[in-house]
């Protein structure tokens, strides 16, 4: 390292970052170092360099896409390159009967495992191809041990090279953890990196400049070695980034990357950020929630400065598939950053996480910015299970913001998750019983048992119940560390005994589960005012074809009030037409015996869509023409 410049770096992304985004991480390094004046790193894609070795040995695009989104709690990805890290025979008996009993693709996972030696060697090989005097590897979840792979074998073959691992899974205790576990990784920089990244560097810089290493004490959360080769943690709590802090990512390393790739056969999508840390686990964390880690604290950037990140980016790389990576949507956005997306006329289609209580404009606001696919946490449609989650949301919600995505044309991802300590089976079986009616709305990929993961209450509050835990089974086979202890320190997921309903009590929501995506294409419940009267026409599988028709003002009036979830006593109170309640109640079980409603004991609501509008067809790769 020339005297007093920062050392030359290589930002490093490994699978199994998906193939068809540029890693966020990387592109706000990048960005980061610009904006202090630093050189900007280069980069490695390992993601797309090994779908590219799989694709030559005869895997596809759609086993990489299988292994990168299918056993994490198991650590299977993680595991096709412990063979490269500890030795080929290790944990492979191990993870074969782990993926026998947890229903794991280990055939492809295997076949993917015989060529991570060969990838490691390439990769290393590539890295230090650049002459770096850093390699800065981005661990987040599935990537930490094909990043010590590599790592391992930059360090045995250029000893001065210094190693750098940041991202969530160094976050807290975890990435002191791997620090002391593995000792040629010279530095771990836990939480945010925008701000203490470039500081790292002109820390780097002055120790060389003055030969010691008193500098790095001043980079907040940087695990670092003593003279002795002991781990040693930086004082200081490292400050989240502020909004305006937050950067723009730099991505032209990875679209330059991506036409020599297996990634220019899939569509290439844009990340950004709008906010970090959550709004509502600020307030009331979901228990079994271990997102955000140390980083829980709400901040989003300003609507305005978000909407020109959003175009400048569609603009420069002329795409415009966008995939928003927040935890929940900024509330004031609706109101601001949407209708600001609106009125640049692109034709955008966006990905949001958002929160389930999303009112009729909020789902025309999102429908109008380009927004067609959207995760809004729907874990569950069981009251009681919703409120030991403490979602903040009833059952009458979570089917509201189905009915309502469903009329404005979204996809809605969304799963059922189940285990918690005190659930009922018959809270569940209310629910299950009214499921048939609900078979023309988007269903649930699947119905889980809640993992446990650090960072949640689950597992920070002994008092949720969950108090045997241990490092999660899979992470034996990747980590070879024999002190249960030490290993605990450094996971993430935790293997306890199961709570709440037991496998059999669920297996009537699953089958119920199973039979709703089966009937689900082609059927509909849709409403339509005409001239005096309401017209449900009902289209939905398991339901006989028949259109009810609503004529007498009160039943129209009543209809109208239940669209948005109300209890049954409130709206009759509030009509102004005179209704025997027995008479209204009579007229509750006819809407109930036909499917037209749902209930969650206290609320009662609607279950007809409007008229669809047309889902927007996927297109091949969308480009915008150059600009002036």
């Amino acid at each position: 390292m020339p005297h007093g410049q920062v050392p030359r770096t290589c930002l490093v992304s490994m699978p199994w970052h998906s193939l068809h985004r540029p890693s966020l991480a990387l592109g706000v390094l990048r960005a980061a170092c610009a904006r202090e004046g630093l050189p900007v790193p280069v980069s490695y894609h390992g993601s797309l360099a090994f779908a590219d070795l799989m694709l030559r040995a005869g895997l596809t695009v759609g086993d990489y896409a299988e292994l990168a989104d299918t056993g994490f709690h198991h650590s299977l990805g993680e595991w096709i390159f412990a063979g490269a890290l500890n030795g080929p025979d290790f944990g492979y008996a191990g993870m074969r009967e782990l993926a026998r009993r947890a229903g794991l693709p280990f055939r492809v996972a295997a076949a993917a495992r015989e060529l991570a030696d060969e990838f490691a060697d390439q990769a290393a090989d590539a890295i230090l191809a650049h002459e770096p005097e850093l390699v800065g590897f981005s661990a987040t979840f599935s990537q930490t041990i094909a990043s010590l792979a590599v790592a391992r074998r930059i360090k045995d073959r250029r000893p001065g090279v210094r190693i750098l691992i940041g991202g969530y899974s160094t976050d807290g205790p975890m990435g002191v953890a791997l620090h002391r576990e593995y000792p040629f990784v010279d530095y771990v920089l836990r939480g945010e990196a925008d701000v203490t990244f470039p500081k790292l560097l002109r820390a780097l810089a002055e120790c060389h400049a003055t030969g010691t290493r008193d500098g790095l004490d001043d980079v907040p959360q940087l695990c670092w070695r003593d003279d002795d080769g002991a781990t040693r943690v930086s004082p200081g709590p490292s400050r989240l980034v502020s909004p305006a802090s937050i950067t723009t990512p730099d991505y032209d390393d990875w679209f330059a990357a991506v036409p020599a790739s297996v990634a220019a056969r899939v569509e290439p999508e844009l990340v950004v950020e709008s906010s970090r840390g959550c709004w509502w686990g600020a307030k009331h964390h979901c228990v079994f929630c271990g997102l955000n880690g140390t980083a829980m604290t709400y901040r989003a950037k300003p609507a305005e400065s978000f909407v020109d990140e959003v175009l400048g980016l569609v603009r420069r790389h002329r795409i415009l598939d966008v995939t928003t990576i927040d935890n929940i949507l900024p509330n004031e956005y609706y109101r601001s950053a949407l209708p600001g997306l609106a009125g640049a006329g692109h034709d955008l289609r966006i990905h949001y996480e958002i929160k389930a209580n999303a009112q009729l404009g909020d789902v025309a606001a999102l429908r109008a910015a380009g927004v067609w696919d959207v995760q809004p946490g729907i874990e569950s449609l069981v009251d009681d299970v919703l409120s030991r989650m403490r979602k903040g949301v009833r059952g009458a919600h979570n089917v509201r913001m189905l009915r309502d995505g469903a009329s404005a044309g979204l996809t809605i991802s969304w799963n059922w998750l189940y285990g918690f300590p005190g659930e009922h089976v018959a809270d569940y079986a209310a629910v299950v019983a009214q499921l048939p009616a609900l078979v023309h709305l988007q269903p649930p990929s699947g119905a889980a048992r809640i993992a446990l993961q650090r960072f949640s209450p689950n597992f920070d509050d002994p008092g949720q119940g969950f108090i045997e835990r241990s490092p999660a089974a899979g992470s034996r086979l990747v980590h070879d560390i024999d002190d249960p202890e030490r290993l605990a320190e450094l996971v993430y997921s935790f293997d306890t005994p199961d709570r709440g309903l037991t496998a059999e009590e669920v297996a009537p929501l699953a089958d119920a589960l199973a039979a709703w995506t089966a009937g689900y294409p082609g059927s509909t419940l849709i409403a339509r005012t005409i001239g005096d009267v309401v017209v449900i026409r009902d289209r939905r599988h398991g339901w006989a074809p028949v259109d009810h028709v609503l004529e007498h003002p009160r039943e129209i009036a009543a209809w109208q009030a239940l669209e948005t979830g109300r209890a049954p006593l409130r709206v009759l109170a509030e009509q102004n037409h005179e209704w025997d309640p027995d008479e209204f109640g009579h007229w509750l079980g006819r809407l109930e015996e036909a499917g037209l409603v749902f209930t969650d004991g206290t609320l009662w609501i609607t279950l007809a869509t409007s008229p669809v509008v047309a889902r927007k067809t996927h297109l091949p790769l969308s480009v915008l023409a150059p600009s002036a």
